[in-house]
């Protein structure tokens, strides 16, 4: 196990599971990950390997004894026959009989019907009402001649859900993590592992659960497709559901005029809508003008009268096209159906998830590590939505007063949402807090500036916000900066899209084995670079500063693992690509030996060299001896590049994967965030 493994498991004994072991016993078994992770809660939950590959064989024996598989449902009722009395689990659905006065439950796989339900039950557990809950039940059969009576009874029911749990266990236990460990916790408690991501793509990724902890929550995310949008909504939480965004109506939603039977949004803390997206989809007006103002007020109506509810709603889908397409050709909600296509509806988001910065799963990003059992982080959350912490940044900074009420309600709450996941114990600091607020407002913004697209009544809001001192920090959003002319302009309007690197260094193109620059405009600069953010490769970033070089040194103290000697490879690319085909140039390169892989470093750097020699590059390194921190690159025609995390700028991607882009092109990789400055070098002579 890992340190924070073994901390995790320190300080919450029996609530944490190893995340893996979903996979190792889910088999065939059609069931959310909460209900497995409850089974392996009970029998799971310990560091102990000898317990866990025992307590796995008896999950999986529990599922194949009492999971009841459609296609074997006939044969479990031959053994509930037979037996007298079998337990079962499986979904269960409650309806009233007005008629007989008698609550029914109605079995998902299994098939049965009409068993009787006492009122009690029923009352602790209403969501059974509505669309159903996942238990775990004994049901008897005893033949009677009335064929008007069921032989099947309900015996005892449990839904699989925590029994109790105790939440200033939980804050005093959260004191014990430093903030970086806590959301590594968290991470892994969805099921990714925490090293495959940077901190702004963590902080996505808590985002989705704010509407599990925040009431009333409207968000959004649209993206492409793979990326686990509808995951956390339909494997996290038993008190969430997702619907296909064609099964919706009125009826189902909100309530049923001719029944009076409140809809979803009074049963359940999140309704999430799948596959929102799509231009063709047929959508109901009413849906959408009662989904506005609830959306709006909290409430809805039901003739004359006027219900509230606490539901929070999350819409997401698919896009069809690529960011800077949708910036420059039409807006971020394009791909929304014409009657949610409405500024008055959007305007009733408050947060707008990035889905397009949101990596594709693969394999190698779910966690092997220690996280919440699914159904306790579940409860959590859940007694945090009668909290606020919306007030937590108020005693140091200020929002801009150009910031309208439902701005400022959005980021308020967006705050709370992120304070209440990641501090619930308090002892944030003024950093901490200043980079939620940011996060908040960026959200808020991203949805603001599309209405301003969509609807020409909607005038710029200037999103900034002040410190003690009165100092006013304009916030954007990603995409802003790193497509500011599609960004700010209306859309069908001519733009150019170019990085700031190669606005400074004019157009570069490739033309066979050579990349030509026309007449670059080098000059002494600062670049900071976002993480996340995307277009940026070592062509764009050195190219125009190595050109023209015959001797190149870079200084890297960490070239050790296999992915750090590929990024200097494919420097050295770039500089092969900048370099005329009948010169020559000369690259020393001076790092750090590996104290365990040493020699494997070495043949590796003697590998390259001897692919150098056939491209003119003269390739020698050495291992310094007096552990050198510095990183940069220096040129003997006059340029010193600093470099604050070496080569090391691009997030985790899929090198396996030849058929990928960001495999084989850089400018289609996320960036970690790093900052890079160009010095005339004066010590050169030049």
């Amino acid at each position: 196990m890992t340190a924070l493994d073994q901390k995790i498991n320190t300080y919450f004994p029996g609530l944490v599971v190893r995340k893996d072991l979903v996979k190792a016993v889910k088999g065939n078994a059609i069931v959310p990950s909460y209900v497995l992770e409850y089974l392996l809660g009970q029998y799971c939950a310990t560091n102990d390997e000898d317990s866990i590959q025992t307590g796995i064989n008896t999950v999986k024996e529990i599922l194949r004894k009492h999971y009841v598989h459609r296609n074997e449902a006939g044969l479990v009722r031959s053994n509930i026959k037979e037996k007298g009395r079998y337990k079962v689990i499986d979904k269960i659905s409650v309806s009233l009989n007005d008629k007989a006065d008698v609550y029914e439950a109605e079995f998902a796989n299994l098939g049965i019907k009409k068993l009787l339900v006492d009122s009690d039950t029923v009352k602790a557990h209403p969501k059974m009402l509505v669309s159903g809950v996942w238990c775990i039940a004994d049901i008897e059969y005893e033949f009677t001649e009335d064929k008007n009576v069921s032989p099947w009874l309900l015996s005892t029911l449990k839904p699989i859900q925590l029994s109790h749990f105790n939440f200033e266990e939980y804050v005093e236990a959260r004191k014990q993590f430093t903030t970086d460990e806590w959301i590594d916790l968290l991470i892994q408690s969805i099921g990714f592992n925490p090293e495959m991501f940077g901190k702004r793509s963590k902080l996505i990724q808590l985002t989705r659960l704010i509407p599990f902890c925040e009431r009333n929550y409207n968000i959004i995310e649209l993206g492409p497709k793979g990326t686990g949008k509808s995951h956390i909504y339909s494997e996290f939480s038993p008190h969430g559901i997702l619907l296909s965004g064609g099964e919706v109506t009125v009826a189902k939603l909100f309530v049923n005029n001719s029944t009076g039977k409140i809809g979803l949004v009074g049963y359940w803390d999140v309704v999430a809508f799948d596959e929102f997206a799509g231009k063709q989809k047929r959508v109901d007006k009413a849906l959408v003008d009662i989904m506005k103002n609830y959306m709006a007020n909290k409430t809805f109506s039901r003739g004359v009268e006027t219900l509230g509810a606490e539901a929070s709603i999350a819409l997401v889908g698919n896009t069809q096209h690529t960011l800077p397409y949708m910036l420059k050709h039409s807006d971020l909600f394009n791909d929304l159906p014409d009657k949610f296509y409405d500024s008055a509806f959007l305007d009733r988001i408050h947060f707008y998830i990035p889905g397009w910065e949101v990596d594709i799963i693969r394999g190698e990003m779910f966690s092997s590590g220690y996280g919440f059992v699914v159904d306790y982080i579940a409860e959590i959350l859940r007694a945090m939505r009668s909290y606020d912490y919306s007030d937590r940044y108020k005693q140091y900074f200020s929002l801009s007063s150009d910031i309208s009420t439902r701005d400022r309600d959005s980021i308020n709450k967006t705050f709370s949402g992120l304070m209440k996941i990641l501090f619930p114990q308090g002892g944030e600091t003024i950093q901490e807090i200043e980079e939620l607020l940011v996060f908040a407002m960026e959200g808020r913004k991203r949805v603001k500036d599309q209405l301003v697209r969509i609807d020409p009544t909607y005038s710029t809001v200037s999103f900034s916000y002040s410190d003690d001192s009165n100092n006013a920090k304009p916030v954007t959003t990603l995409e802003e900066d790193e497509y500011p002319n599609a960004y700010h302009r209306a859309v069908g309007t001519a733009q150019s899209e170019e990085s700031p690197l190669d606005q400074q260094t004019t157009e570069t193109a490739v033309a066979q084995e050579t990349i030509l620059v026309k007449e670059p405009i080098l000059k002494e600069q600062h670049l900071t670079f976002q993480e996340n953010q995307r277009g940026t490769s070592f062509n764009t970033l050195f190219g125009p500063y190595l050109q023209g070089a015959t001797q190149i040194t870079i200084t890297d103290p960490y070239l050790r693992l296999f992915y750090q000697i590929r990024n200097f490879m494919e420097f050295l690319e770039t500089v092969a690509a900048f370099k005329p085909a009948e010169d020559e140039v000369a690259v020393h390169l001076i790092t750090v030996e590996d104290e365990f892989k040493g020699e494997k470093q070495r043949e590796q750097f003697d590998t390259i060299a001897q692919s150098c020699l056939g491209v003119g590059i003269q390739f020698t390194w050495e291992f310094d001896k007096d552990g050198i921190h510095a990183r940069h690159i220096i040129t003997d025609h006059g340029w010193k590049i600093l470099l604050d995390r070496g080569l090391d700028i691009f997030q985790h991607y899929d090198m396996n994967d030849a058929f990928a882009f960001a495999n084989r092109l850089q400018q289609f990789r996320s960036c970690k965030a790093f900052e890079i400055t160009y010095l005339r070098n004066k010590s050169s002579g030049s």
